[in-house]
Formats: C-alpha cells, sequence, structure tokens
C-alpha cells in the first residue's frame, strides 16, 4: 500500500513550515548582537514572507484557505487596542 499525500496536505505543510521558519527567523534576528546578521536574516525572513503569500494564495484560490473581509467596526476595534499600547 503506497501512501500518497494530496496537493492540499503537501500545501498545507508547506504554510506551515513557511509560518514556523519565519518565526524562527524573527526570533533570530531579535536575539542578534551582529548589524550584518541582522540584515541578513530581515533579507531572508523578506523571502519567507513572499513564499508564505504565495503559497497562500494558491491555496486559498483552490478554496483551501478561505478568508473573509473583517466588518470595518472589528478592524478599528483592533487599531484601537494596538494603539492604546504603543509607548
Amino acid at each position: 500500500m503506497q501512501n500518497t499525500l494530496s496537493e492540499q496536505e503537501i500545501l498545507t505543510d508547506l504554510l506551515t513550515s513557511e509560518k514556523h521558519t519565519a518565526s524562527t527567523i524573527n526570533t533570530f534576528i531579535t536575539e542578534s548582537t551582529c548589524a550584518n546578521l541582522r540584515q541578513n536574516l530581515k533579507d531572508i525572513l523578506t523571502e519567507e514572507h513572499s513564499i508564505h503569500e504565495n503559497l497562500y494564495n494558491v491555496m486559498n484560490q483552490k478554496g483551501w484557505y478561505p478568508t473573509s473581509d473583517a466588518q470595518a467596526q472589528e478592524v478599528q476595534k483592533t487599531k484601537d487596542k494596538f494603539n492604546s499600547l504603543q509607548l
């Protein structure tokens, strides 16, 4: 018996991996004391975000990652919440 993953399962795994990778790189950036290393990691993080966006777009187009727009009042509520946290 051969176990094969569907395209949806593969893309879901890739998207999850990208999320984890981006999170890990972000941690490295915030903990690095070397300016050159931080900049290189920021460049890599930008690439990871692009890959993540591309994977999301494919999954969304295929109906495997549906999203809906937030209502204007919810967006404003969230903005207000985070604006109150700014230093």
